[in-house]
């Protein structure tokens, strides 16, 4: 396999996270030890807040108020579309029984936690979007409690947007609180909140490392690094929508790697000399961001073939991953490893971040070798159950008195032992191990 880096990146996503994961390990066990009180420390000092920290119904609605009709309605449609492919996954989940043996049920069951976090950032940039993804799916799997936790402004709280948001999709609880010191708040079941069984919602590096740590304590939906995309294109593709559509996710941060494989030389440097200008017109704001991102961390490659194309992909295992080419049933056949797969001009990664109805909540840094992304199964627990008859038991009984024997395992051995004495005292059974293997 060959293939041409056009622009190779100096720089990996990856970096050292020593001191993030002692200022984050500091910060949670002062929580933890110190409670409510503490946790107001900490948002008094990053957040620069003293507000209220968990919305009354006054309060949100009159959050509510300031949010514009014209943007209520596209919450509220992105929140139907989330909401309607939410509950298309959750119908995939159903509880069964079986037979495994006769005598012998087996079942499974779909159960979803009690409580969700659901953490919304809201610093650089407010993400609504965020809220809808994280609220929504947790209220179609069921869960019980849902608290969105979002960081306030000073002066002001939450974004109104935001309030609204996780309002509507759901969220029985709104925390104004940011950073390590949210997380714990819900974790550690502060200010009369329920204790999180798990924890969802993209977050700053102090925000994953928080979630990594807890991680066992509470369920998470994954350990995110920074936002990457990947754009498969063959010669058919307009290169003004490839190198858009390569600048709009490059804005996300310093860091945010942006790919581009095709097979087609002429379209990647017609790609590379558009990108600089289109970063430049970007707001200041976002320039910086798309800048740094599409000089330190972007590579563009050609290959021979659209095969080549695929198994590159592959082995990047892009969060967001775009095909502008031909045949694109080939490619979703073909490609195995993503976050979240966009097919054709037609769609692009900014619909499934904001509005299309597939969360925008996905694994990051290679995780999508051997992940999804968050999903209404992220909340539900599948767990199994089974009952038999005593003629049922026999024979499992009896292989699981040998089975354990050999494993050395007598305690085992013996609760199947006890069974067919009682159920069946007229017989003999060869309970021994088998010769030593």
């Amino acid at each position: 396999m060959t293939v041409e880096y056009l622009k190779k990146a100096p720089l990996h996503s990856r970096s050292d996270a020593t001191e993030t994961r002692e200022i984050v390990r500091n910060i949670l066990d002062d929580i933890e030890a110190g409670g409510d009180a503490k946790a107001l420390e900490y948002a008094a000092k990053f957040d620069n807040y003293d507000g209220e920290i968990i919305l009354t119904d006054e309060a949100i609605a009159a959050a509510s108020e300031l949010v514009p009709e014209k943007m209520k309605r596209d919450i509220e449609f992105a929140h139907a579309n989330v909401k309607k492919f939410a509950e298309a996954q959750k119908s995939t989940v159903s509880d069964f029984e079986t037979e495994v043996v006769p005598g012998l049920i087996a079942g499974q069951k779909a159960i979803p936690v009690n409580a969700a976090g659901c953490y919304i950032p809201g610093g650089r940039y407010s993400h609504i979007a965020s809220a809808i993804m994280t609220v929504t799916t947790a209220k179609v799997a069921g869960c019980n409690n849902i608290v969105a936790c979002s960081p306030p402004r000073p002066g002001v709280g939450i974004a109104p947007a935001i309030v609204y948001a996780a309002h509507v999709c759901g969220a029985d609880k709104i925390l104004a609180m940011g950073g390590v010191q949210g997380v714990a708040a819900m974790t550690f079941g502060l200010f009369g909140l329920p204790k999180a069984n798990i924890l969802v919602g993209p977050g700053n590096q102090f925000v994953a490392e928080a979630k990594r740590m807890l991680f066992g304590r509470v369920g998470i939906d994954m350990i995110a690094g920074p936002t990457d995309s990947l754009i498969l294109a063959d010669g058919t593709a307009d290169a003004d929508i490839v190198a858009a559509d390569l600048v709009g996710q490059a804005e996300h941060g310093y860091n945010s790697p942006v790919w581009l494989v095709t097979d087609d030389r002429a379209l990647a440097e017609k790609v590379m000399d558009l990108v600089p200008g289109l970063i430049e017109d970007l707001p200041e704001v976002n320039r910086d961001n798309a800048r740094a991102a599409w000089r330190d961390y972007a590579e563009v490659m050609v290959c021979d073939t659209r095969e080549e194309m695929a198994a590159t992909s592959d082995a990047y295992a892009p969060e967001h991953l775009t095909v502008q080419a031909q045949d694109l049933d080939w490619w979703l056949d073909r490609l195995s490893c993503y976050g979240s797969l966009f097919l054709g001009e037609e769609t692009t990664v900014a619909f499934g971040d904001k509005a299309s109805g597939t969360n925008h909540v996905l694994p990051t840094s290679g995780a999508a070798g051997y992940t999804g992304g968050l999903s209404v199964h992220k909340y539900m627990k599948i767990v199994t159950w089974q009952r038999a008859t005593r003629e049922g038991s026999k024979p499992v009984a009896e292989a699981t008195a040998r089975i354990s024997r050999l494993e050395g395992m007598e305690g085992h051995a013996r609760t199947a032992d006890i069974r067919l004495r009682k159920y069946f005292p007229n017989e003999n059974f060869d309970l021994t191990a088998a010769e030593d293997i």
